[in-house]
């Protein structure tokens, strides 16, 4: 990310600066100040010394843009750069822009990830409300025209042409790694359907790529021109020569609507099979209100502009939130989906295009929005496959999201007191997300298609829908009795009775075949020679435990406890925590409840907590128990909560991203600490509360025989190892293939740990994502591990697949994925 330097004169007046633009992205940004000379009486004055640390401070190899005030000001800058490393000036631009004005533009600009070039033209741009107040209007389109992608005419242009195999070709997910990863790179790349002889359109803009209509077995022709032309294309070419992680089997076409199958018989409603099932219950309606907008001409585009800039942010992180839900509710699959989501809200030509309806047109920012937005729509609605054609709906729902919050208006939620099917004239994927299967019965909606996001999410979701009935059902009275069939593909208004029992004898057998599973999932794991494995739950809220036991969970093996601190502007007070650990320990009834005590830093940041610094590298940066312990107050709060609802519950606590013995003392010091202050105030907690750590690094591993005599137990963390054992960053899309936990070196890792805590002593668990795939079953059972904590959904499958197995298969097929040499051949062994 870009970092700011803010030079003047009058260190009061850089302060208040750097304050108000911090504000605005709420610490995201990296700014530092140079300001004032050490003279108590006279410290108006700039030193270039200060300037060269305050660059030096904030560098990124994304770039520093140095905004200063007037004369010395400017030369100490540049003698500042000058004292930099050669290879480090030519990253640190000094602009010209206004001081206040241009450190809050350059500030939201660097916080939705733009390049330095259009950071800085973002600051210059802060000059354009004033010029056209002042009747200056010449500067308009050259501040524009600073938006536009770099040009990279002095490198040659690198191609090459590419197949695509995945199922679904470059639909939303896969499009969404094609053009995070073209965005990592400096180069200008282009893509060009050759199959469907399409234009060249930029690679780092999701609508463009998406609407290229790519699908399986079409040639693209990709293009890149600038200093890092060759590593892109070799990003791009691993994306593809993996399929995206996609199969390449043939693509299915999607269920047929039931006008095209069977002719409707009184009283029914025919529309499109979307999620299997049998409901019967009241209807109730939602149609939440679509934004209206209204178009005016506006006087201060800048602050239009600044206002839309914070709305798109606001958006960001109410995505990013459902998003994390969802991968808890549906999967880290499916829930990619709202990947592709956050890409929309930053693709380059969308904002380019409403920056420029704004600053030319002096449009206000709903309009502006709007009209960019409806031309997207328009582009996905001309292109002749019906799968991509149905990606609207993603558009519409973020649209309207970015609406909402312009005018201020707070997100509308479908709460139903009692089960009811949910009756609407369509559902977004973020409505459709945020269902409570408890509640939501059913879906019967006008619009709609069996391969639209939403009818996935309704199907992992267990909820049984019809889309694309009679818009005649929307005039129905809420509490009218329906009945659907989402398998049949048809619905029934208050049905006849011989009708209604049909459909509750199919809904009988149907719920007892679920039951059926249901009960399997909560038979305990055990092999087929008779070895149990535990296998629990990962957990993110309240509401998940409920979903967790009911799906046959025999404990949490892992309470992330990010939420209670994300989403607000203060810590959580003890008592908060207390009540939530409780209420979680409640649900569970005894069973095991393991609380990871808080996880932020890397890419869970605390907005209330700054750290007053960039770091470049995150994921090795201040995290997890290395936050902890720098932050004792807050620890011990959230220790002592811990405590607490220990004493009438089955409680564990684990400390995450332990790399050495020192952190582990000392974070059992201060745990000892916090039971001193509890036996001295004669509170009651648990004496014998079981103390684990996380293993999650290869530093972990290589001293586990050391750890393993500080603690009662491990838990792997899959994820994180797999990215730090590979070095590839799970986040980068150029690397991120590479952090696949199935990988031999990853496998080995784990196997070391296992023997080390067994030779020990102690048990083992592993929470990573590894532990949800039925096919690792037999590896993991094989590796020794005695414990599995997966996402809820995946618990009744994940059990299914160890009682297939007997442990001495399992030990045999480690012993092969253990020689061989890639993730994809231990995956092509296991299946």
């Amino acid at each position: 990310m870009v970092g700011i330097v803010i030079v003047s004169h009058s260190k009061q007046l850089a302060l208040g600066v750097q304050e108000l633009a911090a504000q605005m992205v709420q610490g995201k940004v990296a700014i530092a100040v140079a300001a004032g000379i050490e003279d108590a009486e006279n410290p108006l004055g700039t030193d270039a010394l200060k300037i060269y640390e305050a660059i030096a401070s904030v560098f990124s190899d994304d770039g520093v843009l140095v905004l200063m005030d007037l004369g010395s000001a400017v030369m100490n800058a540049e003698m500042a750069v000058e004292f930099l490393p050669e290879a480090h000036q030519e990253k640190v631009y000094l602009c010209e822009a206004p001081l206040v004005e241009g450190a809050i533009a350059a500030a939201v600009a660097a916080a939705i990830g733009k390049n330095i070039q259009q950071v800085m033209a973002e600051a210059r741009g802060a000059l354009t409300a004033k010029a056209t107040q002042l009747g200056v209007t010449n500067l308009t389109a050259d501040v524009i025209s600073h938006t536009q992608a770099p040009t990279s005419a002095a490198y040659p242009t690198r191609e090459i042409h590419l197949s695509v195999h995945n199922r679904l070709g470059l639909h939303a997910r896969p499009a969404a790694q094609f053009v995070a990863t073209a965005a990592k790179f400096q180069s200008q790349i282009q893509v060009q359907n050759l199959t469907s002889n399409s234009a060249l359109v930029r690679g780092d803009s999701i609508n463009q790529v998406t609407t290229l209509g790519v699908r399986q077995g079409h040639e693209l022709l990709i293009t890149a021109s600038g200093v890092d032309a060759d590593a892109a294309l070799a990003a791009l070419q691993t994306l593809f020569a993996n399929n995206f992680g996609e199969d390449d089997t043939a693509v299915v076409s999607p269920p047929t609507t039931q006008q095209e199958a069977t002719p409707a018989t009184s009283g029914e409603l025919l529309g499109i099979a979307a999620s299997p099932g049998v409901a019967i219950a009241p209807v109730i309606h939602y149609q939440p209100a679509p934004v209206t907008v209204t178009e005016y001409h506006v006087n201060d585009p800048e602050a239009e502009w600044q206002r839309l800039q914070l709305a798109i942010h606001t958006a960001q992180q109410e995505i990013q939130t459902i998003f994390s839900q969802a991968t808890l509710q549906i999967g880290d699959t499916e829930a990619a989906i709202f990947d592709a989501h956050l890409l929309f809200l930053e693709d380059p030509v969308l904002l380019e295009s409403v920056q420029q309806r704004i600053m030319e047109h002096h449009l206000n920012a709903e309009a502006a929005w709007q009209a960019a937005v409806d031309e997207v729509t328009t582009s996905y609605r001309t292109l002749e496959d019906a799968y991509l054609r149905e990606r609207v709906e993603d558009i519409v729902d973020i649209g309207q999201r970015v609406l909402r919050l312009l005018a201020g208006n707070t997100a509308t939620s479908l709460y139903l007191a009692e089960p009811a099917i949910v009756v609407a004239t369509d559902l977004t994927p973020s409505d459709t997300a945020g269902l409570d299967p408890r509640k939501v019965l059913g879906i019967c909606t006008v619009s709609g298609s069996a391969t639209s996001h939403s009818a996935i999410i309704a199907r992992t979701l267990g909820i049984p829908a019809v889309l694309g009935v009679n818009p005649e059902v929307l005039r129905l009275e809420d509490g009218t009795l329906m009945a659907l069939d989402g398998e049949s593909g048809k619905a029934w208004v208050e049905p006849e009775r011989d009708i209604l029992g049909a459909l509750e004898a199919k809904r009988e057998a149907w719920q007892t075949a679920k039951q059926e599973v249901l009960a399997k999932a909560h038979q305990p794991a055990i092999t087929r020679d008779g070895k149990q494995i535990n296998v629990l739950a990962n957990i993110g809220s309240i509401a998940d435990v409920q979903a967790a036991v009911a799906g046959g969970a025999e404990g949490v093996g892992l309470l992330r406890t990010e939420f209670l601190y994300l989403n607000r502007n203060t810590a959580p007070t003890e008592e908060e925590q207390l009540a939530v650990y409780q209420a979680i320990a409640q649900v569970l009834d005894n069973r095991p409840l393991i609380i990871r005590t808080l996880d932020v830093g890397g890419d869970k940041p605390l907005p209330y907590l700054r750290v007053g610094f960039h770091e470049a590298n995150p994921f090795l940066g201040w995290r997890g128990i290395r936050f902890c312990l720098d932050h004792p107050e807050l620890f011990k709060t959230q220790l002592r909560a811990i405590l607490r609802a220990s004493a009438e519950h089955n409680i564990k606590v684990m400390f995450p991203m332990i790399a050495t013995v020192i952190e582990v003392r000392a974070a059992k010091a201060i745990l000892g600490e916090v039971q001193a202050e509890l036996r001295q105030a004669g509170i009651a907690f648990d004496e014998n509360m079981e103390v684990g750590v996380m293993i999650e690094v290869p530093a972990a591993v290589a001293i586990a025989d050391h750890l393993a005599a500080e603690v009662s137990f491990f838990s792997i963390g899959t994820n994180d190892l797999s990215q730090y054992v590979m070095a590839g960053d799970r986040n980068n899309p150029r690397v991120a293939y590479l952090a696949d936990a199935l990988h031999p070196a990853v496998l080995r890792m784990i196997q070391q740990t296992v023997q080390a805590a067994h030779a020990a002593g102690i048990w083992v668990g592993l929470c990573g994502e590894l532990a949800a795939e039925p096919t690792a079953a037999a590896i993991l059972l094989g590796l020794g591990l005695d414990e599995l904590s997966v996402n809820p959904q995946a618990i009744g499958i994940v059990k299914q697949a160890i009682a297939k197995l007997t442990v001495a298969q399992a030990e045999a097929i480690v012993a092969t994925a253990l020689q061989l040499d890639s993730a994809n051949e231990v995956r092509a062994l296991v299946q």
